[in-house]
């Protein structure tokens, strides 16, 4: 079963399910009941799941266009992490509870900020040395304030573990930085794709704006960017389930890094219309920006990947990052 197979029903569901005013009312504080429940139906939730425990068996590497799809329809829920946790949970010979699971990682009891961690119901969290499953309360949630975001740390006082993973330090926060990385390589070809329509139906001295010399290399910049970012995300998911900690620090890296330049230029292209509240490019950009800092920014994994660069015994860098990468 190869994803080439499943992409376009993957995207007639996301069509019906997920159109922008969906992700609009939910980003605002409506449920996003009736968009899981049309997921759920699906079936590609169990997406990942081996076959042996009664799902479809997909490579991380060949789900990797259907995440990135997830990005680029911008579907406020954590699908991407549902798919992985049912996957994680499968293999060790437990059953997934119904509705959103979240991959998470916890310090002092606490998470940092989590994306659409206001509409999940169970989180797989490495707390305290374990990996563990826990049923989420309204309690347990710290909203971060940001303007249409579902976005909320997680606090644990007490904590009744409902499954309990053998996986070692790090995967979780790996792993969610692949499919991090996989959902920003879909939503920044989404925004330069809404960029270059722009730039060729806005006119100015009589001709389009994408005829101009400067724009059309801005446009190019930006297209670079979105090819990097789609082939750093596709190299981390090439990795495996749960992904080498190396391949992931690489890809979410460079993912997070080509945020910045590429939303600049589509900002740029557009000018004020970009950042008004009708217009889609917005919704793209903020999600972005999210998802630059969600499990680790270039920073944090940038600072991984050199100390483990260090400690390699490899002669160059390239033969570190040809170790390192699975193909």
């Amino acid at each position: 079963m190869e994803e080439l197979d499943l992409l376009p029903s993957f995207e007639r569901l996301l069509d019906d399910a997920c159109p922008l005013e969906v992700v609009r009312a939910v980003e605002a504080g409506g449920s996003a009941n009736r968009l899981w429940a049309a997921v759920e139906e699906s079936g590609f939730l169990n997406l990942l799941v081996p076959e042996a425990a009664g799902g479809a068996g997909v490579t991380l590497s060949n789900a990797a266009p259907l995440i990135e799809a997830l990005g680029a329809w911008l579907v406020p829920a954590p699908v991407a992490q549902t798919m992985a946790a049912r996957a994680l949970l499968a293999a060790a010979g437990h059953s997934a509870p119904p509705g959103p699971i979240l991959l998470a990682t916890a310090a002092a009891r606490q998470t940092a900020n989590l994306p659409f961690a206001e509409v999940a119901d169970h989180a797989l969290i490495e707390l305290d040395g374990k990996v563990i499953l826990l049923r989420l309360t309204p309690e347990m949630r710290r909203p971060a304030g940001l303007h249409a975001s579902r976005t909320a740390a997680l606090v644990f006082p007490e904590t009744t573990a409902l499954a309990t993973l053998d996986l070692s330090a790090g995967a979780l926060r790996a792993l969610g930085a692949v499919l991090r990385a996989a959902e920003i390589a879909g939503m920044s070809a989404k925004a330069l794709d809404i960029t270059i329509s722009y730039a060729n139906e806005r006119t100015q001295f009589g001709k389009p704006i994408g005829k101009q010399q400067a724009v059309q290399q801005q446009l190019a910049v930006m297209a670079e960017q979105t090819v990097l970012a789609r082939m750093a995300g596709r190299l981390g998911c090439a990795s495996g389930l749960p992904p080498a900690q190396d391949a992931a620090a690489a890809a979410k890296q460079a993912a997070s890094a080509a945020v910045p330049l590429l939303t600049s230029i589509a900002h740029a292209v557009h000018g004020a219309i970009g950042i008004s509240e009708e217009y889609q490019l917005q919704l793209y950009t903020r999600r972005l920006y999210e998802w630059r800092l969600a499990d680790g920014s270039e920073s944090y994994w940038a600072g991984l990947l050199g100390v483990s660069r260090l400690r390699s015994e490899a002669e160059t860098s390239i033969d570190f990052v040809r170790a390192a990468s699975p193909v």
